[in-house]
């Protein structure tokens, strides 16, 4: 079926743009904003996926205040027909549209029933970068083939919760988003079981996996790992982006070590530090402070009150609720995907400690001795 995209000269597969190269009903693309007020009293993600063998896209909105409150708005149609302009997707109230490749995107949820709406355009002011290939196999089966990229910037618009609204002040706010596309493995995003009567996965003693994206005025420090229960690593990837206008190329990290504090009713970071090793050999130490938590599976990235990203639910379906982020019986069943805002502090050339903001995103399974914890 012919799609407005197929006007474009990027075709890079003898079909039209409503086909993928294979059938595996994993297949996704996703694209997320998030970010917050420094000062923790707010923050919102907002995201829109399309799972194109599976004839479902689907979007949501997730704001969370000091108070523990997170209001949710979930949305979800059909992909095809596809009409409109191109570079820009709607689901029922919600819209994503990129203004300026690379550079400007704007999510708009316009008024709707449930009482949440907002206006958010995002303004690169660093590069947009790309991850580290993602592909794994198990059993002769690809558990993970995956893309994705990056992008940090500056936020402006507005968001309104019951008539009363919030405008974004951009001096207060770190926002970023991020773009992938492929075969996601395990829970949340959209995951689905492969199949009936299969061998059981491969389980291992443990997973530790974490992000840091870490912004302050004069660069972007990134770095994503993931390691076994012993603390071997098996994906790795690390970059330093400087601002846009500065026309300067990353500079690389290759290793990244921890020493983190974690929570007692949850295995989520409550302070520590990662030491960056940097390409030229020089070494950094980020100390974190989180500020706020935020917990995608509610938004639809884990099965919440029947509801899942990535699952039929008709071509006009809206729903919404507010959750407690403060009951640890509401936070327990999603916190295998947590995400923690955080102020960060590190050593400059001169001595004299710079100030930024950023994130830390973590799945923490299973036995990991090294911090304390034996099984899962």
């Amino acid at each position: 079926m012919l799609t407005p995209h197929d006007e474009l000269l990027c075709h890079q597969l003898p079909t039209t743009f409503d086909h993928v190269s294979q059938s595996d009903l994993r297949w996704t693309e996703r694209i997320v904003m998030y970010g917050f007020d420094r000062s923790g009293d707010v923050n919102v993600m907002v995201g829109l996926a399309r799972y194109p063998n599976r004839n479902v896209t689907d979007a949501y909105a997730m704001i969370t205040t000091r108070d523990g409150k997170a209001r949710v708005v979930r949305m979800s149609t059909e992909v095809a027909p596809e009409s409109g302009p191109l570079g820009e997707y709607r689901v029922g109230p919600f819209t994503y549209r990129v203004e300026e490749p690379l550079r400007t995107v704007r999510a708009v949820l316009a008024p709707n029933e449930q009482g949440v709406s907002l206006d958010l355009r995002l303004r690169g002011q660093f590069p947009a970068y790309e991850q580290t290939a993602a592909f794994h196999r198990s059993r002769g089966r690809v558990s993970e083939d995956a893309r994705r990229f990056y992008q940090n910037g500056d936020l402006e618009g507005w968001i309104e919760i019951d008539g009363q609204r919030i405008e974004i002040d951009s001096s207060r706010w770190w926002f970023g988003r991020d773009h992938s596309w492929g075969i996601r493995n395990g829970p949340g995003g959209g995951s689905l079981p492969e199949g009936a009567n299969l061998q059981p996965p491969e389980i291992p003693d443990g997973t530790l996996y974490y992000m840091g994206i870490f912004e302050f005025e004069d660069q972007l420090v990134h770095f994503a790992q993931r390691e076994t229960s012993t603390g071997a690593r098996w994906q790795f990837e690390g970059e330093i982006l400087y601002p846009l206008e500065t026309g300067r190329a990353a500079d690389g990290i290759i290793d990244v070590e921890h020493e983190l504090t974690f929570r007692d009713d949850l295995r989520v970071i409550s302070g520590g530090s990662f030491t960056v090793h940097r390409a030229d050999r020089t070494t950094s130490t980020i100390e974190v402070t989180p500020i706020t938590d935020f917990w995608p599976g509610l938004a639809g990235y884990m099965e919440v009150n029947g509801y899942a990203s990535g699952h039929w639910r008709g071509t006009d379906f809206i729903d919404g609720f507010t959750a407690e982020t403060t009951d640890l019986d509401v936070v327990r069943p999603v916190s295998f995907l947590s995400e923690t805002l955080c102020e960060v502090t590190m050593a400059g050339p001169d001595g004299h400690p710079k100030v930024g903001h950023g994130l830390v995103e973590m799945v923490f399974v299973g036995a990991y001795p090294r911090y304390g914890y034996t099984g899962w």
